[in-house]
């Protein structure tokens, strides 16, 4: 199934899609070394987000969360993209500075409704397009 979106940041991946129950804090909330939550009162605490699509509200935190992004990119434990609901700026500055000093794009597309996003589905995004 396709499903339209609007698209931040321009990229193709395909990954296993992981449904965060609440936005989580790229800065504190986040280790970038492990590409985990480590928020202890994220419902998802322990998660990793290494390699996955990750679909959430919006982001949620500090303006130094884009910095916490890039260096999970340069890392290599960053999420593979982001799905969200609401569009976020610190997101997409993290993603965009990593894309321009690693040259490793994490695509940032924004779609309406989640609800029939499964866990550990295999979701591919290409642009403006959202195949699941």
């Amino acid at each position: 199934m396709q499903v339209p979106v609007r698209c931040i940041v321009r990229g193709t991946v395909s990954a296993p899609a992981i449904v965060l129950d609440e936005p989580v804090s790229f800065w504190g909330g986040f280790d970038s070394h492990s590409g985990c939550i480590i928020d202890q009162q994220h419902p998802q605490c322990g998660l990793s987000l290494t390699g996955a699509v990750v679909f959430m509200r919006s982001g949620r935190g500090s303006s130094s969360a884009s910095s916490v992004l890039a260096e999970a990119v340069r890392l290599g434990t960053a999420p593979a993209a982001f799905v969200l609901q609401e569009t976020d700026e610190i997101l997409t500055l993290g993603s965009l500075v990593a894309e321009e000093v690693y040259g490793t794009v994490t695509p940032i597309v924004i779609a309406g409704d989640l609800a029939d996003i499964e866990p550990g589905q295999t979701v591919t995004i290409d642009g403006d397009t959202l195949t699941l």
